[in-house]
Order: structure tokens, then sequence, then C-alpha cells
């Protein structure tokens, strides 16, 4: 009887199904929840989907789906390092799909796949860090408003809009901004390795944007194709795909509302689409 059930095995063994588990990364990299029904990512809300993830035994893959204009450098990182170490803890393939973006912040995402895939039309790369504000001093001058700020701690009121920019100030941004700019160099190359264009990396880390097929040329993306043909590719026809985490209730969806101060959640929205705006989405 045994010896039977010895020689089923093999048999036995071949019909495990592959099974990849698929997190989408979808909307901006943003600390706190989403308002407005927008998409947030950020490590509270993705920590119990990447455990998820890589929670099964006979797991063949995890799959990251990205759709991401960039964020907090912070979250970006936060939300890369849960995904390598369980990776590495479960000896566990990564494989990243770029949609429509994988910029910036977004990007950093994608490095914590061991291979990146994208479409030719997929925009990839951004490796750089921005600052965007206004300036309300001279508006508040013409309408006889004075703003009084009183500080203890010579910057604490650093960039404030609402008074003139100081060189001093600007300085002081530009150099936080290069020590987090090359925290990101250092996270792709150490990701990246030798995939990369050496002869281009002027271009590579400028913060400059490339579609699908200008990235695999220069070594951001490994190759061209989307999530279920390249599994099935790679794992067989068979291949089971199934997707962690869910979407918003049916209610939050048609409504868009999500509760909380509605000026707040505006705010919100506004500043998601800002991210997508500065890339032409």
């Amino acid at each position: 009887m045994f010896a039977n059930i010895a020689a089923r095995l093999p048999l036995i063994r071949r019909r495990v199904v592959p099974l990849v588990t698929v997190i989408r990364l979808d909307g901006a990299i943003m600390p706190g929840r989403g308002s407005f029904g927008a998409d947030q990512l950020n490590i509270e809300s993705l920590a119990p989907v990447i455990a998820a993830a890589f929670r099964p035994k006979r797991l063949a893959a995890v799959a990251l789906v990205i759709n991401c204009p960039g964020g907090s450098p912070v979250q970006s990182a936060l939300i890369a390092r849960r995904i390598r170490d369980l990776a590495d803890e479960k000896n566990v393939k990564v494989y990243a799909f770029v949609e429509d973006a994988a910029v910036s912040g977004g990007y950093w995402l994608a490095t914590a796949a061991d291979e990146i895939y994208a479409n030719p039309s997929s925009m990839v790369g951004s490796i750089g860090v921005i600052y965007a504000a206004f300036g309300f001093n001279e508006v508040m001058a013409k309408i006889g408003v004075e703003r009084r700020v009183h500080t203890a701690g010579l910057r604490k009121a650093m960039l404030d809009p609402f008074q003139a920019e100081n060189q001093d100030d600007v300085d002081k941004l530009k150099k936080l901004q290069g020590e987090i700019h090359q925290q990101f160099i250092d996270q792709v190359k150490s990701r990246r390795g030798d995939r990369l264009d050496d002869n281009q990396s002027d271009d590579l880390f400028s913060g400059d944007v490339f579609l699908g097929e200008q990235g695999l040329a220069l070594g951001l993306v490994d190759g061209m194709g989307d999530l279920y043909g390249t599994m099935r590719q790679k794992l067989g026809k068979k291949v089971r795909l199934i997707r962690m985490g869910g979407g918003r209730p049916l209610f939050r969806r048609l409504s868009g509302v999500t509760g909380g101060d509605p000026v707040s959640a505006l705010l919100n929205t506004i500043e998601q689409r800002l991210y997508w705006y500065r890339i032409g989405l």
C-alpha cells in the first residue's frame, strides 16, 4: 500500500499549481489614511497585505503591480524594506510589473523586486527629489496684511511661504535634498547592480522620466511584459494568481467618501492628483 503511494508522489507533485500572490501598489505614497476614496500607500496600510502575501507555504513568487507617481521617501523606503526582508526570509522571488508609472518613490518600490517588467509606454525612473511651494509675501504686502512669527530656534520658520525667500533656507533645503537623493541612488545601485548602464549614470540619476523601452536600455527594467503573460511564461500556464488585500467597500467606491474632515480630505485628494500631474497623467 505504502509502496503504491510512494510511487504516485511524483504525479501528485506535478499536479501542484504554482501560486503567485499579487500586491497592488496603486496611488501616491503618503503617510496617514486616504481620503475621499483616494488610494494612498504607506507602511501602516500595506504591512498586513505584505505579510499575508508571503504567508502561503507553497509560494512560487510574489508579484508587485505598480501604478505610482511617487511620494514620501521615508514611506517608500519602509515599504521596500519590508518586502525585501520577507522575500529574503522566505527565500521567495519578487517580480514587479509597472502599469502607467513607477516613478520617483514608485520606482523605489519597484527596486524591492528581483526583476522589473514594464509596458513600452510605462513611465519609469525620476530618480530625484522635489520640493514645491508658493510664496505669498508680496500678495500680503499689497493687501496690507502683516505676518507676525516668533520662534525659538533659528530655522523654525524655514521656507515660510508668507515671508520672502531666504537664501540660507534654500541652501539648507538643497543640502537635505542632496542627502535624500544620494540615498535613492544608493538604493537603485544596490538593487540593480551591474544591470545599470554606467555610461548613462548622469541621465539615470538626473530625475528624468523614461518610457519602458528606454528604461530597459538603461537597465532600470529587465523586460517588457505584464503580470499575467510573464508569470505564465515563467511558471507555466496553470499558474494561480491571488490578489492580496481588497478594494474599498461598494458604498465608499461609489460615493468617494471615507469620512473625516472634508477640507482635509479634499486637500489630500488634490495632493494626490498633483503627483500624477507632474508626469502628465
